[in-house]
C-alpha cells in the first residue's frame, strides 16, 4: 500500500487489499522456512505495467528510483514473458515463497546456472517477481551481489537482470553465454495464488 501499487492498479486500497487478503494464510505458513526472502508479494503485469513496478525499487540505504536500461527498446519488456514451467499462477497477485538471489552463481554461465537450478527443483524468477523481491527486500541486491531473472524470455538470448547504476536498482539485460562476476541467478521454491 505504501508504494501505491493500488493507484497505478487504479482500483481502490479496499479493492487492492481483497485482491492478496486470500493471500495472507499462505504468507504466515512460508514465514516459518528459512531463506533470505520465505515469501514475497508479486503484483502482476496485469495490474501495475512493469515500467511502474521498476520505479518502486530502493537500494536497501537508498531513495532513488529504480530504472530500465535504454537497451529496452520501447514495447520490448511486454514481449519478455515466463518460460515454460515457470508460470505463475493465474492471478494479479500471487506469494512467490522461498526467493533467493543466486549469489552462488555469481561468476556462472547464466544457461548452466538455469539448468543447475532446475536440477535442484527451484524456479528460476520472472521479470515481475525480481521486481517484487528488491522493492520488498532492498537488501536483497547488494553490491556484487545482483541477479538474473531467467523466467522471463522473449525468445532470443537475452536473460533480463537486476543490477546496481547510478545508486538506483536497473533492469537489464545480459547474454545467456556470457558470465558476470557480479551478477548471480534468482530462484524460489515455488509459487502460491
Amino acid at each position: 500500500m505504501e508504494k501505491g501499487y493500488p493507484d497505478r492498479a487504479g482500483i481502490s486500497p479496499e479493492e487492492f487489499t481483497k485482491t492478496v487478503a486470500p493471500l495472507r494464510d499462505v504468507a504466515v505458513r512460508a514465514a516459518a522456512e528459512p531463506g533470505a526472502a520465505p515469501f514475497v508479494l508479486v503484483v502482476t503485469r496485469s495490474l501495475v505495467p512493469v515500467e511502474e513496478m521498476v520505479e518502486l525499487t530502493r537500494l536497501e540505504s537508498g531513495t532513488k528510483p529504480g530504472i530500465v536500461d535504454r537497451h529496452y527498446e520501447e514495447g520490448s519488456l511486454a514481449r519478455f514473458v515466463p518460460v515454460e514451467g515457470a508460470e505463475p499462477p493465474a492471478e494479479p497477485a500471487y506469494l512467490l515463497l522461498g526467493a533467493d538471489r543466486g549469489e552462488e552463481f555469481c561468476g556462472a554461465v547464466p544457461r548452466d546456472a538455469m539448468a543447475a537450478i532446475a536440477e535442484r527443483g527451484r524456479t528460476l524468477l520472472t521479470i515481475e517477481e525480481g521486481l517484487a523481491f528488491v522493492t520488498q527486500y532492498p537488501a536483497a541486491l547488494a553490491k556484487n551481489k545482483c541477479f538474473s531473472l531467467g523466467a522471463s524470455r522473449c525468445g532470443d538470448r537475452r536473460v533480463p537482470a537486476i543490477w546496481i547504476s547510478q545508486r538506483a536498482p536497473k533492469l537489464g539485460w545480459c547474454w545467456e553465454g556470457n558470465p558476470h562476476t557480479w551478477l548471480g541467478m534468482a530462484s524460489a521454491a515455488g509459487r502460491a495464488g
